[in-house]
């Protein structure tokens, strides 16, 4: 007998868990408040002459309509879950994910100054990682004014967090804030801007004093693996707009499972009686209703999911009155795009302005859509668009004033004003104002009154982690048996506001309604995060410190480098030795690297630490195993 299943929300999220759940055979039924599916990753037709709302100065436009958007798309490499279900939504003869394509470029642009294009290298040993990790970074902070003092000290806390063990992240990492993690105060205005505000601003448009470095770091690494692995694309961006290549598709391949998938259908309430939902109150086109299933799965983001949270609510989970504290950290990431009479490709991916103070990153996305034809949209004048991301809505800028308190013609006028100081560099007007044909902002940022510009509104926030949030996060499945949530806020391995975390979380309250319901269906794939396995000894060696309750040792960790140096040549001289290709050179560097190996081995060995048996349990919230009685240098030769 086939569960029904309603679904609140029909952003990525809901329509993930629409898509798990309607594969395995469970009736879904989804209730979407706009009049088009997606949610924040959706395409907004641009159609209108200058208002208010679009102020988009075209004259009379025609159909097909030019794609706006929330904020511009893209898949970095170590997206799994949704490129996952990207790959079982048809597209033409293909599936969906053939639309992404690859980026081969980071542009870090500066005010007045040149650019910087961020290198890749590909490591095969730890040493080689570390060194390519300090690579990166050291050319970096040598063209962006940082010293290399300072490129090697943050080198030395990034190397910190890709050796730490999963434990002493959520332990530790999680109640420190990413500028305390690299000691940010005190130092250069350089480092502060590129390693401090930078990272946290442009990539998640957090602030660096307040976000977890658990989050920052997890993410930051995983930005850097894939830059520097061969094989593996760092950064992908779709062929198309969104709702034409991905959102639409995706919609009719779950109308095609057999999903009802309403539209402007508000939830107004979710009652609860007896320690279960018993249903949703709906109103859908100026009707209200009770919407009744087997399960209910709440697929809204945090500051809406919030309105929900009643004493009844959290009377039957108590972990739910964490989700109103948590929806109050949220922070502004809209987009707006500059329709453009000519295509001007700052670069062939992401430009970074690293010095905006609106903290700006951009795509030039005509590039990347070989088969959509500007021209046959819109007006018929348009020939690129450079669509932009602001993160940071209230630091002045250029005008003196916050993005907040702008107006919507100021913010499109400072945010041109900010990225031609930072791209009209060294006599060269690479972008021009007669460049400009039209302009559209994200509609979520209103005026909070009209009759007075500025001091907007945004009513599609974004979560950010900030330090210590993560005890405030729920799990997908809760303590009542027929309520799940799937949302960016729900406890992930991805730990981000992003589709992927979406998606994840989709994946995990399918596989509760699965287990809850004893369905037979194969649960969903879910995947952590990428970590070099050739790091493995080294985050096995600090998962026994930290049980001990010991500190990171970057002293310890030089030696469980030494350690595999040593095993790496030993099964090098053991696999070549006697063999006529071995010349006698070969033979002696091997052996003189066994021997400085094992001294440092040596000097390290009457350390207390090393040598005495770890015996102690895990912490409680360690999903880890027991640990090993043997002494804790064994677990380097393992």
């Amino acid at each position: 007998m086939s569960r029904k299943v309603i679904i609140l929300g029909g952003g990525v999220a809901g329509m993930s868990a629409a898509h798990e759940l309607a594969e395995r055979g469970f009736h879904v039924e989804v209730f979407e408040r706009r009049d088009v599916p997606g949610g924040k990753a959706r395409s907004i037709p641009v159609t209108e002459p200058a208002s208010p709302v679009r102020p988009a100065a075209m004259g009379r436009a025609r159909k097909p309509w030019l794609p706006g958007e929330h904020g511009f798309r893209f898949f970095p490499g170590f997206y799994k879950h949704v490129v996952d279900t990207m790959k079982r939504i048809p597209f033409r003869d293909r599936t969906v994910a053939d639309n992404l394509v690859d980026t081969t470029q980071i542009q870090i642009a500066r005010n007045e100054r040149g650019s910087v294009i961020v290198p890749a290298r590909f490591p095969l040993t730890p040493g080689e990682l570390k060194t390519a990790l300090y690579y990166v970074l050291g050319l970096l902070g040598g063209q962006l004014d940082v010293n290399v003092a300072e490129t090697a000290f943050l080198a030395s806390k990034v190397w910190q967090v890709f050796t730490s063990c999963e434990e002493r992240r959520i332990t530790e990492y999680e109640r420190i804030s990413w500028w305390d993690f690299i000691e940010a105060e005190g130092r250069s205005q350089g480092y502060q801007l590129l390693f401090g505000h930078g990272i946290t601003r442009s990539l998640v448009a957090a602030k660096a004093r307040r976000a977890s470095t658990k989050t920052i770091g997890d993410i930051f690494m995983q930005m850097l693996l894939y830059i520097v692995q061969p094989g593996v694309t760092a950064d992908r961006l779709l062929n198309g707009p969104t709702s034409h290549v991905w959102i639409q598709p995706w919609l009719a391949q779950l109308r095609a499972l057999g999903v009802v998938y309403h539209m402007e259908a508000e939830v107004a309430a979710i009652n609860v009686q007896g320690g279960r939902i018993t249903s949703a109150t709906i109103v859908e086109r100026n009707r209200t209703f009770e919407a009744r299933a087997d399960y209910y799965l709440a697929a809204l983001p945090v500051e809406r999911m919030a309105e929900f949270v009643t004493p009844a609510l959290a009377a039957a989970d108590p972990s739910l009155a964490n989700i109103p504290p948590l929806s109050e950290n949220v922070e502004w990431m809209n987009g707006i795009q500059f329709y453009l009479t000519v295509d001007v490709p700052l670069t062939h991916g992401h430009t970074i302005f690293l010095e905006s103070p609106w903290a700006l990153t951009s795509v030039s996305q005509a590039q990347f859509w070989p088969d959509f034809d500007l021209a046959s949209h819109g007006d018929g004048k348009v020939r690129g668009i450079l669509s932009v991301d602001i993160s940071s809505w209230t630091t002045p800028g250029l005008n003196g004033k916050t993005a907040m308190q702008c107006s919507r013609e100021e913010i499109k006028q400072e945010v041109w004003n900010q990225i031609q100081l930072s791209v009209n560099v060294g006599g060269k007007e690479i972008l021009k104002d007669e460049h400009l044909h039209f302009w559209f902002l994200d509609p979520d940022i209103e005026d909070t009154d009209p009759s007075t510009p500025g001091n907007e509104t945004n009513i599609e926030p974004l979560l950010v982690n900030y330090v210590d949030t993560w005890k405030l996060r729920p799990e997908a499945a809760t303590r009542i048996p027929n309520f799940f949530l799937a949302s960016d806020y729900v406890r992930t391995h991805t730990d981000l506001a992003t589709m992927e975390g979406a998606n994840e979380a989709a994946r995990r309250a399918t596989n509760g309604i699965i287990a809850a319901s004893g369905s037979k269906a194969k649960p969903c794939e879910i995947w952590k995060l990428h970590e070099p396995e050739l790091l493995t000894p080294l985050r096995a060696f600090d998962r026994q410190r930290f049980r001990r309750g010991l500190a990171w040792d970057g002293g310890i960790v030089q030696l469980a480098q030494h350690a595999l140096g040593l095993a790496a040549a030993a099964s090098t001289v053991g696999t070549t030795a006697g063999t006529d290709s071995m010349s006698a050179e070969r033979a002696a560097e091997l052996v003189r690297s066994i021997h400085r190996s094992a001294q440092d081995l040596a000097a390290f060995s009457s350390a207390p630490e090393l040598v005495t048996p770890d015996t102690s349990p895990p912490p409680a919230s360690s999903p880890s195993s027991a640990p090993s009685s043997a002494p804790r240098i064994r677990i380097l030769s393992q």
